[in-house]
């Protein structure tokens, strides 16, 4: 089969590698019919995550029909039926997955050793996310093995298209989380920063969940254009100061709830900060670049809250932890407890509440996607989401 293999910093090849086959009586073997380049998939491209090996299969948000299940799936699945795989491989035993904490199943990363001496603790498997998530073939291919299968999918409803529910495997749960762990309140303004496609799916949830003002924080003109149609104020921060802006719309107070859709390749508008992360980046003093979340201690509101969706993946530099405990602010965080959210979501877009397939920008098929790749990542041509059709 033909799939999106990585080879190194930057290269991403369309291979013709060997097809999939059932390993484990839970398994399925999906026919994928769409499949999309996620943000986080530039921080493997780019190679700020440990863990990736040559010969590795990209993606982990996907979609398909299935072709094969092992004898463990039981009345599960069955070929034919259409579904979407979460990001995130659960399990649906143990004790965080029946809490209803799937991100952090405790056994479907079967390399739970590196996650262990990397986090402490094991987190779940990823697809197509580094050999720290269990080194699971990913989802930008023609075929993709599904262990668990029985728990990890979503299967579509009759009449909806695949690209009204492709992002229910990532980007729209994440969004979703990310409003809903921020606990907004009638009366809140909602600080965003990042306009991107998780970004861009936040805005919308927390104006479903109710938010008396979102303000979204970015710097390319299109992402603010998208965010704008989507019923947020923008602040350009390569234009304008983020702090005077946001102190202007709260009267002086800031925003109570901060959220940071962008992660550990934040770019800081001030020359110095974003030099000074740069170099300690490439001396290996820190991994992640921290400026979205030092803004946010700084501006947000004394007694708020700070969701962070964005990824990070090791260590930070020169945060403000005087600022973040004498504020009293709470940090929520975590990756998407993506079965969580699903019933709800499904309902919001089957009832017209939304459509998810908004944020599509760019088409192409899986040999493109390299180029794709590339076009994303360096945010030509008025990229903001690119699906594959293998």
């Amino acid at each position: 089969m033909r799939a999106l293999v990585w080879h190194g910093t930057q290269d991403i090849r369309c291979d013709t590698v060997p097809d999939p086959t059932i390993e484990d009586d839970r398994d399925a073997i999906i026919k994928v019919t769409a499949c999309a380049i996620c943000g986080s998939d530039l921080h493997l491209y780019d190679h700020f995550m440990p863990g990736m090996e040559k010969g590795d299969v990209m993606g982990h948000e996907f979609m398909g029909e299935v072709v094969e299940t092992g004898k463990g799936v039981g009345g599960s699945l069955r070929k034919g039926e259409r579904v979407v795989i979460p990001f995130t491989i659960i399990c649906g035993q143990c004790d965080q997955c029946r809490r209803g904490f799937f991100s952090v199943c405790e056994r479907s990363n079967r390399n739970k050793h590196l996650a262990e001496k990397a986090f402490g603790h094991t987190t779940a498997g990823l697809f197509g996310y580094t050999h720290l998530t269990g080194g699971y073939q990913g989802g930008q291919a023609e075929y993709v093995r599904v262990p668990f299968a029985d728990k990890t999918h979503i299967k579509v409803p009759e009449g909806l298209g695949d690209e009204q529910v492709l992002f229910l495997g990532d980007i729209f749960p994440t969004g979703w989380q990310a409003a809903v762990q921020a606990d907004i309140q009638p009366t809140d303004t909602v600080a965003i920063w990042g306009a991107g496609p998780v970004g861009q799916m936040t805005i919308r949830s927390a104006i479903l969940l109710g938010a008396k003002r979102v303000v979204c924080i970015d710097s390319v003109p299109e992402r603010l254009e998208m965010a704008r149609a989507g019923g947020a104020i923008t602040i350009d921060n390569a234009q304008e100061s983020v702090v005077e802006r946001l102190n202007e719309l709260t009267g002086g107070k800031g925003p109570e709830k901060c959220i940071d859709a962008v992660g550990m390749e934040a770019h800081s508008p001030r020359a110095l900060e974003q030099a000074y992360d740069r170099v300690k980046q490439a001396v290996m003093l820190e991994s992640d670049r921290a400026s979205v979340l030092r803004e946010m201690i700084y501006v947000c509101r004394p007694a708020g809250i700070l969701s962070i969706p964005g990824v990070y993946g090791g260590l930070v530099d020169k945060m403000p932890m005087g600022a973040l405990m004498n504020k009293g602010l709470t940090v929520r965080t975590g990756q998407t407890h993506v079965n969580r959210w699903t019933d709800d979501l499904v309902k919001r877009i089957a009832d017209g509440q939304i459509d998810p397939s908004f944020v599509i920008t760019h088409r192409a098929g899986l040999e493109q996607g390299p180029e794709m790749y590339k076009t994303f990542r360096d945010k030509k041509d008025n990229c903001i989401k690119v699906v594959l059709r293998p």
